[in-house]
């Protein structure tokens, strides 16, 4: 991948957080913002919130975004392609692309988190530990999103919901986009590990739940996993809808043609994917970002990509 960051870029960023903290509230005081549904009213969100929930993993590679030098230059060399919209990040992700200036004209969607880690004891206690809805407003914000996982046998998933509709609340009453990610989910058997339910009756039960969480859903959106019979979850909502990547390793063919057919469903506004795009199998992250945004934006041709490749040079 050609780096997008320099090494003084870098250096620089560290030295902003060490020395004027407050520039970055600053920068976002002032960036240049756009509407959340221009030019065709679809959407290609980066994401990049994995990190703050434990989740390190891309491919095969268990610490793949350990690295924040690699993955905020990943994330600044696939802001920098036509058609990709805006970025998805808790705190300190965006913090650090606002110290270099790279939010200008994106969409910036702030995730509220769960403090669930991957792994604990206390996993399905997804309470809320990043961003909240006066802090989004407060920073000039976009977009909230929240990840809510159902697991019916557990206890923990009750304060989970009643916090999820407490932040659909505060969204709706700041006029501000609120996309929900919900899973059904439970404890495997025999690992013990928390895995999601991803047949298509449990993505509609868990879009049913969802759907219901606080005193008005004017501002709610989804974000669902693609999966079989997608035509029949996507009847169980008539809430704009983003679809969800995944943790990537697989046969990226076969998840772009996945995405492709999810796309053209009604009620699917675009894409928000991170780590299969981020660190995709063979290392070529611009020719991955550039087909998913292809895969959202059709006006997008070859030619646009390859001018902006030239013009980055």
């Amino acid at each position: 991948m050609n780096l997008h960051l320099s090494d003084a870029d870098l250096a620089r960023l560290r030295a902003t957080r060490a020395e004027r903290p407050e520039a970055i509230g600053e920068y976002l005081a002032t960036r240049e913002r756009r509407d959340l549904l221009a030019g065709d009213g679809r959407l290609f969100i980066v994401a990049a919130d994995h990190p703050a929930r434990g989740a390190l993993a891309a491919g095969g590679d268990a610490t793949a975004m350990g690295n924040r030098g690699e993955l905020i230059d990943r994330l600044a060399h696939a802001l920098s392609r036509p058609g990709v919209d805006g970025v998805l990040g808790t705190p300190d992700v965006i913090d650090d692309l606002a110290a270099l200036g790279l939010l200008d004209g994106k969409i910036v969607v702030g995730s509220m988190n769960r403090g669930g880690l991957r792994g604990a004891a206390f996993e399905m206690d997804d309470r809320y530990t990043a961003y909240d809805v006066p802090a989004m407003v407060a920073q000039r914000l976009d977009f909230a999103k929240t990840l809510i996982r159902v697991d019916l046998d557990d206890p923990g998933t009750a304060p989970t919901l009643e916090a999820t509709a407490r932040a659909v609340d505060a969204a709706a009453d700041a006029r501000l986009p609120i996309m929900l990610e919900p899973f059904l989910s439970g404890r495997d058997a025999g690992t013990g590990r928390v895995v999601n339910d991803l047949s298509p009756e449990a993505v509609i039960l868990s879009i049913a739940i969802a759907a219901g969480l606080g005193r008005s859903s004017a501002y709610t959106w989804m974000k669902l996993p693609v999966v079989d019979e997608m035509e029949r979850v996507m009847e169980a909502t008539t809430m704009p809808t983003l679809l969800l990547g995944g943790e990537g390793g697989g046969d990226p063919d076969a998840a772009f043609a996945a995405w492709e057919r999810a796309l053209a469903l009604p009620g699917v506004r675009g894409l928000t994917v991170g780590r299969t795009l981020l660190y995709p199998q063979d290392g070529d992250v611009t020719a991955a970002v550039d087909t998913a945004a292809r895969l959202v934006h059709g006006d997008l041709t070859a030619t646009t990509a390859r001018t902006a490749t030239e013009g980055a040079a």
